[in-house]
């Protein structure tokens, strides 16, 4: 499948996104999955643990500063779909605006991150790593708060995973999927604007509505 960044952003827009097998099969394919994993935005769990790491751990929090680690983090498994068409297509929607990374350092380390595809006041959460304990549920709290912050409506993960659920992620069927999708793209929403993110006030936010 030949796939251009204006392919790319439509297939999201109808409700499906590309795969590889892995990270050398340079063939992509589209996924339309029956059921979908979605976020709901004020139904993100930070546990206790999770809040005393969040207040304690002294990580840094940034935004697209470093985007193509965060995607080479994500890949860096022995299992991944991530193969070198997707990672330059990523490139591309980043540099267009289209694509976001929220990572974690520890010092000048980069330690945790998560990255996405934003359409409207939709974010379509791709992948995520952890170099460190938690750093990837770091990274999603953060990232929630920021998409509540900025006006997003939906967050879609893709697939629903035991991780993801024990944070709040639940499961949709396609055609509710569908309607919230062309709910959310027609809507706007800004990832980059300023907005107010210390430990404290994340957690506050978060656990006022989760």
């Amino acid at each position: 499948m030949s796939l251009s960044p204006e392919l790319l952003l439509h297939g999201y827009s109808i409700g499906i996104f590309p795969m590889a097998e892995h990270r050398d099969d340079p063939e992509l394919f589209w996924v339309d999955p029956k059921f979908r994993g979605v976020f709901p935005l004020d139904g993100f769990h930070i546990s206790r643990s999770l809040g005393r790491r969040i207040r304690s751990c002294g990580y840094s929090i940034t935004i697209n500063q470093t985007f193509d680690k965060v995607v080479d983090g994500c890949a860096d498994r022995s299992d991944t779909w991530i193969n070198a068409k997707l990672r330059d297509l990523y490139q591309v929607l980043n540099v267009s605006g289209h694509a976001h990374s929220v990572e974690v350092w520890d010092g000048d380390e980069l330690v945790g991150g998560v990255y996405g595809v934003t359409l409207g006041a939709a974010f379509f959460g791709e992948s995520m790593f952890s170099r460190r304990t938690d750093t990837s549920k770091i990274a999603l709290a953060y990232l929630v708060d920021r998409l509540r912050q900025t006006g997003f409506r939906l967050f879609d993960t893709q697939f629903l995973t035991p991780h993801l659920a024990s944070l709040g992620a639940i499961e949709i069927p396609r055609g509710q999927y569908r309607q919230a999708l062309a709910e959310a793209i027609n809507a706007s929403a800004d990832f980059t604007a300023p907005i107010s993110q210390s430990p404290e006030g994340v957690i506050q936010r978060i656990t006022q509505t989760s």
